[in-house]
């Protein structure tokens, strides 16, 4: 955030100060402020935009490094594009054994944890809160939901 307030006054500092003095004919005021503007708000939302790249890729077990690369070397914001389109979904860690686990995972592919509440029918999310399933009607009571998510529910 600092550094993109820093870039927004760097590009005011040289369209209002710098741009003007190797310029022999400005152009009128209202095309300048606009274009002043316009483009330190740009190159300020590139900035928060590498920035959220560098916080979010971490999170998802991803590169952060090679992802602000890709999108400082990628003009026009294409980077952050293909980075929206690419990532990975967000990864966690399962209690049990520590192993990095997806999100929308119901159980520890390494430990066979159950990580949250799934139908014993169809194996589709359920709130530990649920007395039937949503997709296909299943008693959820007839499950055997591990006591620690029925906590959580509470």
């Amino acid at each position: 955030m600092i550094a993109a307030a820093a870039v927004f006054v760097a590009v005011e500092y040289y369209f209002w100060i710098v741009l003007p003095k190797s310029q022999h004919h400005p152009p009128p005021l209202g095309l300048r402020i606009y274009l002043n503007l316009s483009w330190g708000l740009v190159t300020s939302l590139y900035f928060l935009m590498v920035g959220y790249v560098s916080k979010d890729a971490p999170r998802r077990a991803m590169s952060s490094k090679f992802w602000m690369l890709i999108c400082f070397v990628m003009p026009a914001g294409i980077g952050a594009v293909l980075y929206f389109l690419l990532r990975a979904p967000l990864v966690s860690r399962c209690p049990a054994c520590g192993t990095h686990v997806q999100s929308d995972f119901h159980f520890c592919p390494q430990c066979n944890y159950q990580l949250t509440a799934s139908c014993g029918n169809c194996y589709r999310s359920v709130r530990a809160t649920d007395q039937f399933c949503t997709r296909c009607g299943h008693e959820l009571e007839r499950d055997a939901m591990p006591p620690r998510l029925r906590v959580m529910a509470e």
